[in-house]
């Protein structure tokens, strides 16, 4: 099982333009959102622009926090352990719900109703996401369906309203690249 934090290996150039390994070591940001049974995020990199800005040997750009989406134009990529589902997950209110996803800046990410939603933890984000679950499963529920991911497994989320359920009694581990997006008319 993988444990601790995610480790971060960052290249870039010496003075002579040549690539050297700049950091080794641990993400330098990484925190439990939701309380004792809510994932651990692990925040790799992110990119504040498109094309990304590539100098010699500048770090990641300054960022307060976890935040869910990326940077405006901007990429974000990350892992996410997440434990097995809370047997309390089905009684969250919309409120609850809504304050989980303020701790990492997306209160209104958060698409929550009450009685009738899939998931309590139902979100939709402008952002093209890759999953690529690492170790363990996952079930992604969207708004008419859902399908079991399992290791190995690469999931496109296109800017669609989903949540993640682990029914199982193991810990997922999945990296996320997030691209921001903007919908198409129609689609907000």
């Amino acid at each position: 099982m993988l444990t601790g934090p995610t480790r971060r290996i960052v290249t870039g150039h010496n003075a002579s333009g040549q690539a050297i390994i700049q950091e080794d070591g641990p993400v330098p940001r990484y925190q439990k959102i939701g309380g004792e049974s809510g994932p651990m995020f692990h925040e790799v990199w992110n990119t504040t622009e498109t094309p990304a800005h590539i100098d010699a040997a500048s770090g990641e750009p300054a960022e307060e926090g976890i935040k869910l989406a990326p940077p405006k134009n901007g990429t974000r990529i990350r892992v996410l352990d997440i434990p097995p589902d809370d047997p309390n997950m089905a009684n969250k209110t919309p409120e609850e719900a809504r304050a989980h996803f303020e701790e990492i800046g997306a209160a209104d990410a958060s698409s929550h109703t009450g009685a009738g939603s899939r998931h309590a933890h139902m979100h939709r984000t402008q952002t093209v996401d890759y999953g690529i679950v690492l170790e363990g499963e996952l079930v992604l529920i969207v708004d008419e369906g859902e399908t079991v991911c399992r290791a190995g497994d690469i999931i496109i989320q296109r800017g669609t309203n989903h949540g993640w359920a682990n029914r199982t009694d193991k810990n997922c581990r999945i990296a996320f690249i997030l691209i921001d997006g903007a919908f198409e008319e129609g689609l907000a």
